[in-house]
Formats: structure tokens, sequence, C-alpha cells
């Protein structure tokens, strides 16, 4: 006898849809799971039985082999168990196998039959476009914002098989859970002086231009990076659900729905390149570039993170997406998101400080050298934030709030949507010759600059995507003339060498 089910799998941040087989013959009883499953996988064996059993239903004493197709395909997690057991219900005709057509199952089973949510629900219900979907009650609502269509919520293996063999209806679905409180977003207001600094900040926000921060402790440089997550705008539905695949797919905490709000991603500097960039030795795993996209990823104490882990977000961070190959397998996670770094000057924080900085020569220049100069050529603005003087910190009166930095930032990722992109980091140089000329002084500053080896190709283009978002803010027409051009530069100042002296270079 012979019977199928569907659910799904996750590969990476994507759904892959899953035939179960059963099929059961005489013989000594057993039940075997073969089509490459994982440990989690073989572990149904014991965990489906106990569910089946603990519900009130039969569990066949014969020999029990279950397939999951495609058999290359790699299948991890707990998820199939729900259609593995509705499968073995079917083969022994305790549930009729019309009941199953044109449905999927997704869910892990307890020993007592309670159907739990499990890791990647979105982006396996995403997979199953053409079936109605049977999912547990926690993974109700965040299977609904997937697509909008026929999704069932259940509770237990017992009232799912009542349901499949008619003898019940279907459950009414959850009620909606209560809206969590909404998280505190820290006020740029707090942030006393740094004007440079708060511009740039503006400026990163509204093009989704990379920012590094160099300066002391103390400056103000995480305080700064962390405010400017609450700048950004509401994604978009399709921004939203790039980024809830991703975060679904790594097991993170979701809200009941899409995540519409960009995230804060922050590792330690002693992540690995795998943390970072993703991979892993069984399941490839998406890495923090990728659970930031759309978001801010920030890199505090750059110094302090190993070269090589640097350098791996170079490729990355050119086309907005990172591919990960290992013996396993490949697969290609989405990465776009906004960096930004912050670093000391030298190893002990104090350099430009002669009678502080116990720092050599050498100490320092080595220490700003773990920047390669690819890696700082990416970054679109690069600013020095030095302590604020003590009148200010004292008596200094506050900034502009978030609320209202943010509604320039609004305005001006509504003006770069309407040229098609998100952001205008992401203008190609045909859409910036078509959108943003230059005036005649604009281009012989950067034709200068280009011929001393102070800007690089890389560097032309972001300097004038810089200059369109600073008209963007300004409200101005997207024409990129001497004045933009020069605040875009000295935006751009380069720390290579900061605090070095000259004799040390």
């Amino acid at each position: 006898m012979l019977a199928t089910a569907t659910a799904a799998t996750l590969v990476g941040v994507d759904g892959h849809v899953v035939t179960v087989e059963v099929h059961v013959s005489n013989g000594l009883p057993s039940f075997t799971i073969v089509g490459l499953p994982d440990a989690a996988c073989r572990e149904a064996r014991d965990r489906v039985r106990a569910a089946v059993l603990s519900s009130g239903l039969d569990w066949p004493d014969r020999r029990v082999t279950l397939n999951l197709a495609p058999s290359g395909l790699r299948k991890g997690g707990a998820v199939l168990d729900l259609a593995m057991a509705i499968a073995v219900l079917a083969v022994t005709e305790q549930l009729p196998a019309e009941s199953l057509r044109g449905k999927a199952f997704l869910g892990e089973l307890g020993l007592d039959g309670v159907i739990r949510g499990g890791v990647g629900v979105l982006p396996l219900v995403d997979a199953l476009r053409d079936r109605a979907v049977v999912v547990a009650s926690e993974s109700y609502h965040l299977a609904l914002a997937a697509s909008p269509r026929d999704v069932h919520a259940v509770q237990t293996l017992r009232q799912l098989a009542s349901v499949l063999a008619g003898r019940a209806p279907w459950p009414d679905p959850p009620p909606d859970p209560p809206q969590p409180p909404a998280v505190p977003v820290p006020d740029l207001g707090d942030v006393i002086g740094q004007p440079l600094a708060r511009r740039a900040v503006e400026v990163a926000a509204a093009g989704g231009h990379h920012l590094l921060m160099l300066g002391p402790p103390g400056a103000g440089k995480t305080m700064l990076a962390r405010r400017l997550v609450g700048l950004l705008p509401e994604l978009s539905r399709q921004f939203a659900m790039e980024a809830t695949r991703v975060q679904s797919a790594a097991g993170l905490p979701l809200p009941t729905g899409l995540a519409t709000r960009p995230v804060l991603r922050s590792p330690h500097h002693t992540a690995t390149v795998t943390a970072l960039i993703g991979g892993g030795s069984t399941a490839i795993r998406p890495g923090e570039i990728s659970l930031a996209h759309r978001g801010v990823l920030f890199l505090d104490e750059l110094g302090e993170f190993a070269p090589s882990v640097l350098d791996a977000m170079r490729q990355p961070l050119e086309e907005g997406v990172v591919r990960v190959s290992r013996a396993s397998g490949a697969c290609t996670f989405p990465a776009r998101f906004l960096l930004v770094a912050a670093m000391n000057p030298c190893p002990c924080g104090q350099a430009g400080r002669p009678d502080s900085c116990r720092c050599s020569d050498h100490a320092r220049l080595r220490y700003l050298r773990r920047l390669s100069g690819p890696l700082l050529d990416r970054f679109d603005l690069r600013v020095q934030v030095q302590r604020p003087e003590p009148d200010q910190l004292l008596d200094g009166a506050r900034g502009e709030s978030t609320a209202a930095v943010g509604a320039r930032v609004t305005a001006a990722r509504a003006r770069a949507a309407g040229r098609g992109v998100a952001t205008n980091v992401e203008l190609t140089s045909q859409q910036l010759e078509r959108h943003a000329p230059i005036t005649a002084a604009a281009r012989r500053e950067l034709r200068m600059r280009l011929a001393t080896g102070l800007l690089s190709g890389r560097g032309l283009h972001r300097v004038r995507c810089v200059a369109m978002t600073l008209c963007d803010l300004d409200g101005d027409e997207p024409v990129i003339d001497a004045e933009r051009l020069n605040e875009a530069l000295a935006l751009r100042a380069s720390v290579r060498g900061l605090h070095v002296p000259a004799a040390a270079t």
C-alpha cells in the first residue's frame, strides 16, 4: 500500500516542495526514512509514532518505509513531522486519500500529538503556492502573511485527523494576538553637538550610503549609529517580505505578521566569516549581513575585526547578495544592507593627545591598515568624530529629533523611488547621467581628483550619488554643482593614515 502527502523543506532562505511517500508491506515491524534526511528528520521515527499513538490512532505493526522526494535534495528540520504522520494515517486507511489532495502539511509533532510551529514557516508556505496549507496555530498569522490563500490552523494531530476524516469542520482561525508594545527608539536629539557626524548619519539614512566614523572613545560614535535605524521609513511589503523570509529561515523571533521595521544587527568583533557572511557544515544558514537585509549592520570597534572577515563583505556590498558555496550545496542570500562602522584612531583610542596616547607610530599604522583599501573605498561617507566640548555637554541644547530628521529622510527616499530605485546608492551610471547632470565646474573638480588618484572609478560614482542625496534632502533640483560636490567630497574625507605621523607613512 502506498500513500503520499505534501510538505516543504528549507534550503537557505528558500522553500522547496517535498512529497512524503509512505509504503507499508509485510515484514518485521520497522520504520525507515530515506531521501537524504538530516538528524532531526531521522528522529521523526520516534516522534511521529508516539504522536499517532497518543492521539488514539493506530500504528501499523508492519514494515513502514517513508521516502522524502526528490531524493537528491537534502531535507532538514522537524517541520516534516506532520506530513509524515498524515501519510501514515492515509496508507493505513484511517484517513481517506482524497482528503489529502490539494493540501500541504507543515508542523513539528510533540509526543502527545500537539502540533508546533517550525523554523522557516514563511518561505515554506510561500513555496506551496498552489495548495491549501495546514500549520500550527502559532504559525497561522505568519503563514497568512506569505500569501492570501487558504491557510488552516490546527492544534493537535487528533483534531486534524477528525477534520480530514469528515467528522469535524475546520477549526476557527486563532484570534489576532495583542499588538506588542512599541519598542522605544533612541532619539537623535539626545546627541549633543557633532554637526558633521549628524549630517553624515542623515545622508547615510536617506541615500543608503555606507558610513565610517572614526574618533576617540566616548565621542558618540555608537550613540549616533544606534539612532540611525530610527530614521529609516517603514519597509514596503516587498522589502518586508524579503527581510522576514531571512529572519524566519534563521529562526529569529518574529511579529505576528511581516517585519515592517528595519532591523539593527550589531555582531561582536570576534564574529567569524561564517557568522558574518553565512554558511555552515550541515545546513547553510544566513549570516549577519543577510539578517540585516534592508536594515542596518553596525560594526562597532571595526579595527578589532579580523581583516579576512571584513574583506569577505566586499562582494556583498557591491552586489546586494552573497553566494555561499559548501560541499553540501550552494545558496544565494539577499544582503542589501546599510553598513555603519565605528573605530578608534589607534589601539588605545587616545591618538591625537600626545600626553595620553601609549601607542607607537608603528602600532597606529598597523591598526589602521586592518582596513584594506578596497573595503575603505566602499564607504561613501567617512567622518571624524571628536569629543564635544565640556560646555556643549553641560549646557548644550538638544539637536533635531528623530521625527524631524526622519521626515526629511522619508521625503528624500520618496524622490529616489520616483527614479525607480529604493535609495540613490542603487542608481546606475546611466541613471545618474539622466537624472543628475554635472556642471562644468564640478566636472573639472572631479577630473582633477581622478587624475591625482584621490578618487577611484567607484569613488566617482559614489560621490555623485551622495551629491544627489544632498539635493534630495534639501528639496533642490538634482543638479550636481560645485557646492554639492564639495560637500559630498568632504563627507568622503579619507581616514587612511589619520593621526599617523608623516614619517611613519
